[in-house]
């Protein structure tokens, strides 16, 4: 039997999470460390790989001191990472960029090309990734013809996790759900997509080793076991993505199951046994496993425009705390009397993908407060997740128990909580625990070890959920008022381009 405590390690955009799990899947010790987003150039967002790197092992180093004794009884440390990153380094693995970062929006005009190119749509359904600046295929298209010198004197290009996982053990090596996220990974092959790579102008040798989610190194490394005070019989498993992950963690792992994250950002993801892909390319699919794939997609705009709208209220009147905004959003009838609230402040990823889309109000009168407008910005991130919900769905045999699980910080408010019930007219289940994808690594981690036979068994301890009923009085109401949100986001997509020129003179 394998020791049963594990680590789980989230390298997130914003910070770093270690966390350590008894055999119930209980935290019982966790460290965290932050870094910055380096955005000093217009549409740019890097960070230093060195200083992820640092906050990596200063976390887990902390996390295995706070742990005293228990630290004895760890069997394995899993990973859990954001996605899409790009660093290029050379032949003694050195970076010779930042890492580039999901949200860097430089290559949009190769995003853009590809997407009006008649092999853009085939190029999704091989690789399963929108054609979005995000995706590091249009970044290296970026790098090679805005830094020519780095682009050809770089011997690999990786991930923030693969360059964590060489300095640790002397190789490069990437698992499918990250090479899924690249835009360079074949679905069918499961291997590196040839017309993606010509594309890019980059050959396999140039990347990272596909391993699956489930590989894992043996024992520690000499460097890994002197940094991180743990004992050299450790393991350590691959793991895989935030996203996936994320959905194991919650527990939405049976097909069907909704998983809903808010946070600054956002997602809609659920797992089914094959991969479903949407016909306009509108939605992602990445792999947790060979045998679970996980389609939905990401948001720009979550908790970010409960910020913008706290801050121009606190700006004007100084307001209060967000849980009072929140409050305020509940003195606004459901519908917010028909004002509608576009809640792309920083452009969109799904279901536009357009880095050009801006925010708007739609339906203003004299008679609506701003009561109304805090609950139709509450609305308006809701409904942007149930139209990527509703892509999903067309693909899937929906069934009649779907169970919606959420997560992030938009728990803290009761307000939101129940709009995400009432506008997917679904019970939603909320776990006391809150590092998901840190969770969710473990458990994929002691799948890859053999100590569980089935992906989705976790301990009945952890299972525990507050739930949010919809309340069927409402659901007319937000029935009809998607239809008109639809409508107005088709009708304002083709004036973006227009507004996004003029904003930028």
């Amino acid at each position: 039997m394998l020791k049963s405590y594990a680590l789980g390690i989230d390298i997130g955009t914003t910070s770093t999470k270690v966390v350590l799990f008894d055999e119930k899947g209980a935290a019982v010790a966790h460290h965290s460390k932050n870094y910055p987003l380096l955005a000093e150039i217009p549409g740019s967002a890097e960070q230093n790989p060195d200083e992820i790197y640092e906050a990596v092992i200063y976390s887990l180093r902390e996390t295995v001191r706070k742990s005293g004794d228990l630290a004895e009884k760890i069997g394995f440390i899993s990973f859990s990472t954001a996605m899409h990153s790009l660093i290029a380094v050379d032949a003694e693995g050195k970076p010779l960029t930042n890492s580039i970062t999901w949200a860097d929006t430089r290559s949009e005009s190769y995003a853009f090309a590809a997407r009006s190119s008649a092999e853009g749509l085939d190029l999704y359904k091989r690789t399963g990734v929108p054609l979005h600046p995000m995706t590091p295929l249009f970044k290296l298209q970026w790098l090679k013809n805005e830094q020519p010198d780095i682009f050809k004197n770089a011997a690999k290009f990786v991930g923030i996790k693969e360059y964590i996982l060489y300095r640790w053990f002397g190789e490069w090596a990437i698992d499918y759900a990250s090479a899924a996220a690249m835009g360079l990974w074949n679905m069918q092959t499961l291997d590196w997509d040839q017309e993606a790579l010509e594309m890019a102008d980059v050959t396999a040798e140039k990347l990272p080793e596909i391993k699956p989610t489930t590989f894992y190194w043996d024992s520690l490394s000499v460097t890994l076991e002197k940094l991180s005070g743990l004992d050299s019989s450790v393991k350590v498993v691959i793991g895989a993505t935030d996203g996936p992950l994320s959905n194991l963690g919650v527990g939405a792992i049976s097909p069907g199951d909704v998983a809903v994250t808010i946070g600054t950002s956002g997602a809609i993801r659920t797992i089914s046994k094959t991969p479903i892909l949407d016909a306009e390319g509108r939605t992602f699919c990445y792999p947790l496993t060979e045998k679970h794939w996980v389609s939905g997609g990401p948001v720009n705009n979550g908790g970010i425009a409960f910020q913008w709208v706290h801050d121009v209220f606190t700006e004007v009147e100084k307001e209060g705390s967000y849980e009072k905004l929140s409050k305020r959003a509940d003195a606004a009838p459901p519908g917010s009397d028909g004002l509608i609230f576009l809640p792309h402040l920083t452009g969109e990823r799904a279901p536009l993908w357009d880095a050009q889309a801006k925010g708007s109000f739609i339906g203003l009168t004299l008679r609506h407060k701003k009561d109304h407008m805090v609950r139709a910005v509450l609305e308006g991130t809701i409904f942007n997740l149930y139209q990527v919900y509703s892509l999903v769905k067309t693909q899937t045999q929906e069934k009649a128990d779907v169970k919606i699980f959420a997560t992030g910080g938009f728990t803290n408010s009761p307000a939101w909580k129940q709009i995400l019930a009432d506008v997917f007219q679904k019970e939603v289940n909320i776990p006391e625990h809150t590092e998901s994808s840190c969770l969710g690594a473990v458990q994929l981690g002691r799948f890859a070890l053999d100590e569980t036979d089935v992906l989705q068994e976790v301990s009945e301890e952890i299972k525990q959920y507050s739930t949010v009923m919809p309340n069927t009085e409402h659901a007319e109401t937000y029935g009809e008022l998607f239809t008109i949100y639809q409508n107005v986001s088709d009708a304002l997509a083709s004036q973006y381009k227009a507004i996004h020129e003029f904003q930028n003179k």
